[in-house]
């Protein structure tokens, strides 16, 4: 089975388990490095995830993917939050954190750079309005590459 088919079927099997326990499935990755390959996801819920929610959620998806079996070789299973820095890929994620600073890569140079960052500050119509220190910028949907919130580290306090 080719890797869009196995993360497609993996991502509907995460989906069904996520949804489920009333969670939110936030991101899966089928990916390879150092020559193994991994099968992530991240799962959130208001308030955070926990230990012990991503534990039940692994053990029910790994039951799941050994009845279904989509991935016809080996690879390592984890399951947990999308982090501080988390990654932005569907359009409710930009409206959720209009406020937030974050890091937007694009296909294309948008005023000369493909990476830009700044503070999300508002969604509208698939365009995402970006505040950086020098301009407000309008980046089509379609035109983000990755995107992900940014952590501001303060080191006054």
């Amino acid at each position: 089975m080719q890797k869009n088919k196995i993360l497609k079927k993996v991502s509907e099997i995460g989906e069904r388990v996520v949804n489920s326990k009333g969670f939110e499935m936030v991101d899966v990755e089928f990916v390879q490095e150092s020559g193994s390959w991994y099968l992530r996801y991240y799962i959130d819920k208001p308030g955070g995830i926990t230990l012990d929610d991503c534990q039940e959620v692994s053990e029910e998806i790994s039951r799941l993917l050994d009845i279904e079996d989509p991935i016809p070789h080996s690879y390592i299973l984890e399951v947990s939050s999308p982090g501080i820095e988390r990654r932005l890929k569907k359009e409710k994620d930009f409206i959720k954190y209009i406020g937030s600073e974050v890091e937007i890569r694009t296909f294309e140079p948008i005023n000369g750079k493909k990476v830009l960052t700044g503070t999300l500050s508002d969604y509208n119509n698939g365009i995402i309005v970006l505040k950086t220190n020098s301009a407000i910028i309008n980046i089509p949907f379609e035109k983000i590459s990755t995107a992900k919130l940014k952590y501001k580290f303060n080191f006054d306090e």
